[in-house]
């Protein structure tokens, strides 16, 4: 039997096709020994090829459903991922103010599917920035996204840099700007920098697939769950890093477009 430890609540969309959102979410912090549980902010009708349609949830049953997990079963820490629009923001906002003020949050800003499709209305915007943002312990935009919430360009690692001291002086306490979007075709580059502290670079290979779809969402979960289970954030961020590559190395090769990672690759798979 598997001993798990280290809650995590995982406020985020539903994805059918299951390589990216909740059922990501899920798996991830199940394969690295948590505990999920879920608010689930919208559905979506999805597959590897792409976004084919969303169905809002009302937001106060997204709070609801945020107010009977943490009321019973608790939290070690608090993942975000697809918001979709400003009311939801909100309502997600006010609920973690009033019922877990002290639990860390990992804020995925989900704006755009792999396949380009908008995850984010264009009203959410500001909400997300201005309001949610600031109240995360960490937050891990890709470089679309950080362009996005930055307002710079990014092409180079000095780019990334400047993306990321932007959104620290914005509010953000911590961010990991993932670098899996940039031209480098052998090597993938990610950084961390938090508040009063240095910029950390994490390098390796580019793997050649185009099974990466729920990488944002897979290495977001697995940082907050690293982060429930009491590691630290960069520990955390190391073993969810190497996670994710063992998932899309072993990938199932899945669908006609991006196609999902594997998620049940094992702990000592990756030295966890």
């Amino acid at each position: 039997m598997v001993n798990m430890h280290g809650r995590v609540l995982i406020i985020a969309g539903s994805d059918s096709g299951g390589g990216a959102g909740i059922q990501a979410d899920i798996k991830t912090v199940t394969a690295l020994g948590g505990f999920a549980m879920t608010a689930i902010t919208a559905l979506t009708a999805q597959n590897t090829q792409g976004v084919h349609g969303v169905h809002e949830v009302p937001a106060d049953f997204v709070r609801e459903q945020i107010e009977v997990v943490l009321s019973d079963l608790g939290a070690d820490c608090i993942k975000i991922g697809m918001l979709h629009r400003p009311e939801i923001i909100l309502t997600v906002i006010d609920a973690l103010r009033d019922l877990a003020p002290n639990v860390p949050i990992v804020a995925d800003p989900v704006m755009i599917a792999k396949g380009g499709a908008s995850l984010l209305a264009d009203e959410a915007q500001d909400a997300l920035k201005s309001k949610l943002l600031p109240m995360a312990t960490l937050i891990t935009p890709n470089i679309s996204e950080a362009v996005v919430l930055s307002g710079l360009s990014i092409h180079s690692l000095e780019d990334m840099q400047r993306a990321a001291q932007a959104l620290i002086a914005s509010g953000s306490k911590a961010v990991f700007l993932k670098g899996g979007h940039m031209d480098d075709p052998d090597n993938v580059t990610d950084l961390l920098l938090e508040n009063g502290g240095g910029i950390e670079t994490f390098t390796a290979s580019r793997i050649a697939t185009s099974n990466t779809h729920g990488t944002g969402c897979t290495v977001a979960s697995a940082i907050a769950c690293g982060i429930a289970q009491g590691l630290t954030m960069k520990q955390s961020i190391h073993r969810a890093r190497a996670y994710v590559r063992e998932a899309i190395t072993h990938n199932p090769e899945l669908g006609t477009g991006h196609g999902p990672l594997n998620h049940a690759v094992t702990v000592r798979e990756f030295g966890g």
